[in-house]
């Protein structure tokens, strides 16, 4: 005869696939938002104990990369363009709608050292950003910071456009002021002239354009300066303000 069943326990526990995982923890994250995801409510989701859990995530963060990196690997990039500045403009567009239709992920990368932890999928286009500036002619260090000032404007803008759709979501809409609307201030010529356009102009898609005209500045910059470089050679040492003497006459360093 089988021996019974202990008490509270209806036999195997039940098994947890990393799919369901990510699923269910998108789904409490579209829920509650990415900064109350704890291991015990989506335990509680799963419908399994946080212990059984954490056999397959360690923490929090553990959990997040799992998502984002889960994310990043379904990702299809657009054909990329041969011109060097175009392919940079195609991956950042491309970087800024998977941020835009998942937007807690902009919240979570913007965290200082999240980005080096993520896989090789995820960091992909990192390198293409950056490989496209270094064929443009940006030595690494310049086409690094192509890419840093690239991510900064992409979050940005995602992250300023998803918080002011929740707040309208939430009825959380800011009344402008009347004396905005009106505005008639001698100290304030231009924004007097606009001030009634403002609403309806700052709601306009203009990523894009935006886009297009910073790499292009960011370009010209880093090239520029290597050209400089190339002709000028390094500054001039000699040209340098003369060395401060003590009143001994000793050069102070």
């Amino acid at each position: 005869m089988a021996p019974a069943t202990p008490p509270g326990r209806t036999g195997r526990p039940p098994v947890t696939s990393r799919a369901a995982i990510v699923s269910a923890a998108r789904s409490l994250i579209d829920r509650e938002g990415w900064e109350r995801l704890t291991i015990r409510k989506l335990a509680a989701d799963l419908n399994i104990g946080p212990t059984t859990l954490y056999h397959h995530v360690r923490n929090k963060q553990d959990l997040l990369l799992l998502l984002l990196n889960e994310y990043a690997a379904q990702i299809a990039l657009p054909d990329l363009p041969e011109v060097p500045r175009d392919r940079i403009v195609t991956v950042t567009a491309a970087l800024h709608d998977m941020l835009a239709a998942w937007p807690w992920a902009a919240e979570v990368l913007t965290v200082d050292g999240f980005l080096g932890l993520l896989d090789e999928p995820a960091l992909s286009i990192v390198e293409l950003i950056v490989d496209a500036a270094v064929d443009h002619g940006c030595t690494l260090e310049q086409a690094v910071d192509v890419f840093r000032s690239l991510w900064y404007y992409t979050v940005g803008e995602v992250l300023v456009r998803a918080h002011s759709s929740r707040s309208q979501a939430d009825g959380e809409h800011l009344v402008q002021r009347a004396t905005f609307r009106n505005l008639e201030s001698p100290r304030l010529p231009r924004l007097s002239a606009v001030a009634s356009q403002w609403r309806a102009l700052s709601a306009r898609d203009t990523y894009r354009q935006g886009l297009e005209a910073f790499v292009d500045g960011l370009l010209a910059q880093a090239t520029a300066a290597r050209t400089d470089q190339s002709v000028h050679g390094p500054a001039d040492q000699s040209t340098s303000a003369p060395p401060v003497r003590s009143s001994a006459g000793r050069v102070i360093s």
